[in-house]
């Protein structure tokens, strides 16, 4: 029996975004600023389960593996069923959150998978060789310049950062295996060649469990008149902070519509090369 005639509540966090640093102004989605929101969603009902709503191209692989953590840990502490629900993409770091589901859902256009690590970068050795521009590196360590896009690329160097994505792609692999053991459909040469997916060829995969969406899902289990409740993370950058404490510190240019419009302009910028791999 439910409250004053009241249904049930199902918290829900939402990971939107890069994961890790997106910016220095705008932080992507990272542990401190996800960790008191997981842990108030955990908190807010008896109802035994917390939805999220994942719309992520991935990121950091530390902050992935930390939010998954916490997630898995109040999960397994409160005894709560988590339900994970993919919107426009949950690709690389963003499906390794959503493997902290013990059941995923997506819609049939969203975007799943990518279980890979990439590095890329530029290689400016010719064009200042043409330019006529010295390059001066003093280093202790004689590894400190490894992949400096200003000299030329080293087969030793390119080897060194091969084996540190092979490690980290090892761990992405085994927590994919672990958490969805026994629904995998696809050999591991499909599964964890970094492709990405539709919905339903993720359903085929055993990637997902469905295809639905947060609302149809919760009156499903818990009934029409389960409510939603959304815990918001905070996410505010150090302009954000800045302007919200304008008045008390005497920084009432930082409220203006042109600095903000800068600070907008710097994170799309730096998050659309994330997003732009997925064709979004």
């Amino acid at each position: 029996m439910w409250f004053f005639g009241q249904g049930p509540i199902v918290p829900v966090l939402r990971f939107s975004g890069p994961i890790g640093m997106a910016t220095p102004l705008r932080p992507g989605l990272a542990i401190g600023h996800a960790a008191s929101a997981i842990e108030k969603a955990f908190e807010l009902s008896k109802t035994p389960a917390v939805a999220l709503l994942i719309n992520s191209p991935g990121g950091s692989a530390v902050q992935s593996s930390l939010i998954f953590r916490r997630v898995r840990q109040l999960a397994e502490e409160k005894k709560k069923r988590v339900y994970v629900f993919c919107e426009d993409i949950a690709a690389s770091g963003g499906y390794y959150l959503a493997v902290a589901g013990d059941e995923i859902y997506a819609d049939a256009s969203s975007i799943v998978g990518s279980i890979g690590v990439i590095f890329s970068g530029f290689g400016f050795a010719k064009a200042i060789d043409k330019l006529g521009i010295e390059r001066r590196v003093y280093t202790a360590g004689t590894n400190k310049d490894a992949l400096d896009p200003f000299r030329p690329e080293r087969p030793e160097d390119v080897e060194r950062i091969k084996s540190v994505q092979r490690d980290v792609h090892d761990v992405f692999i085994g927590i994919v295996k672990e958490r969805r053991a026994g629904r995998l459909t696809g050999t591991d040469a499909e599964l964890f060649s970094g492709a990405f997916w539709s919905g339903p060829k993720a359903l085929e995969l055993g990637l997902i469990d469905g295809i639905s969406d947060v609302r149809s899902k919760m009156r499903e289990i818990f009934g029409a008149k389960v409510r939603l409740r959304l815990v918001p993370l905070d996410k505010g950058g150090l302009l954000s902070r800045l302007r919200r404490s304008s008045s008390a510190v005497g920084y009432e240019e930082l409220t203006s519509p042109r600095l903000a419009f800068a600070e907008d302009l710097i994170s799309a910028v730096e998050a659309r090369a994330l997003w732009s791999r997925f064709g979004l």
